[in-house]
């Protein structure tokens, strides 16, 4: 049905705005426009200092028309997702008054979501790309991808299938296991601690480096500080950077046993059970490929993407546990 239809559409919408943005951050042009919504008070880019309106933005920042374009496509496509995600809100409560059934409290909550994310992307722009709101800001994203991806699940899904039955709970903990792991990603890139360590498994050519914990997870720093580039010394980016290693090994390990057990299971949990276990094996690759390749664009824009797709294949496979028969 086009309801169903729209909604998958929305999804692949939803999955672009979170590959755009990673490209966004990583191309350093986060800052490519010091106001919001706008880009130096005009919505395009002006090409010359000449063409800029609001002659005090240039105060704030020099044009870089090339770092412009990238954050305001990102913007635009995040735009449209937030009218897609109003008319599916809008949408479902229409429907509710034909089919009994038509849940409206998900696609409402999307609505709320997808309203906070356009603060989020606000504050990153004024509060000068401030580590805990670009966290913030990437999960937000991703929350509202894999909740796409749960209403369209719903939406489509109308045969009940055998639950996974103990398997249930350690799906959710596994869950809550990969967003912990998204988290420190999101604060590793924010903090630009990616580079911290160029060599692997060891880190500066030791497995115990010089690390700063109690610098490196200070989450609020004040006001007027411009974290472009990152304001931490090398010994608190090289803890991030470790805390992220070790908090990949705790997902691998854990999401590797847990694709054991589902496909063992069978029950058609074995096309989820592989899809999340493939996606983790590809996330793995590109995290070492980050760092002994010291970083390439292409690279850490895919660890990105693949850390999305790895997080809604883990949904789907939950989505399948939590299915039952009556």
């Amino acid at each position: 049905m086009a309801y169903s239809r729209f909604i998958i559409f929305t999804c692949f919408l939803a999955f672009t705005v979170i590959a755009l943005g990673a490209y966004t951050r990583l191309t350093d042009a986060g800052l490519g426009c010091p106001d919001w919504p706008g880009c130096y008070g005009q919505m395009t880019v002006p090409e010359s200092p000449d063409q800029v309106v609001e002659k005090a933005y240039l105060e704030q920042r020099a044009l870089e028309p090339h770092k412009g374009w990238k954050e305001m496509i990102h913007r635009y496509f995040a735009g449209t997702l937030g009218l897609a995600i109003l008319v599916i809100a809008i949408w479902s409560w229409r429907r509710r008054s034909r089919f009994a059934d038509q849940a409206v409290w998900l696609p409402t909550f999307l609505l709320a979501l997808v309203i906070f994310q356009a603060a989020l992307g606000m504050w990153t722009v004024t509060l000068l790309l401030k580590p805990v709101v670009v966290m913030g800001h990437l999960l937000g994203g991703f929350a509202t991808f894999a909740l796409l991806v749960v209403l369209a699940l719903r939406t489509s899904e109308r045969r009940r299938m055998r639950g996974g039955g103990r398997l249930r709970l350690a799906g959710a903990v596994g869950i809550i296991i990969l967003v912990a792991q998204i988290a420190l990603g999101g604060w590793t890139s924010s903090n630009y601690a990616a580079l911290a360590c160029l060599d692997f498994p060891t880190c500066q050519g030791s497995w115990v480096p010089d690390m700063d914990f109690k610098e490196a997870f200070v989450m609020w720093r004040g006001l007027g500080i411009n974290y472009e580039y990152g304001v931490l010394e090398h010994p608190a980016r090289t803890a991030i950077h470790i805390t992220h290693r070790i908090g990949a090994l705790v997902t691998f390990l854990y999401l590797g046993w847990l694709v054991v057990k589902a496909f063992q299971l069978g029950r058609g949990l074995q096309a989820g059970a592989l899809l999340v276990g493939g996606l983790l094996l590809v996330q793995v690759i590109l995290g070492v490929g980050n760092v002994l390749l010291h970083l390439p664009l292409g690279v850490a824009t895919a660890h990105n993407g693949v850390a999305a797709l790895l997080l809604v294949s883990l949904v789907y496979l939950n989505f399948r546990l939590w299915r039952q028969q009556h």
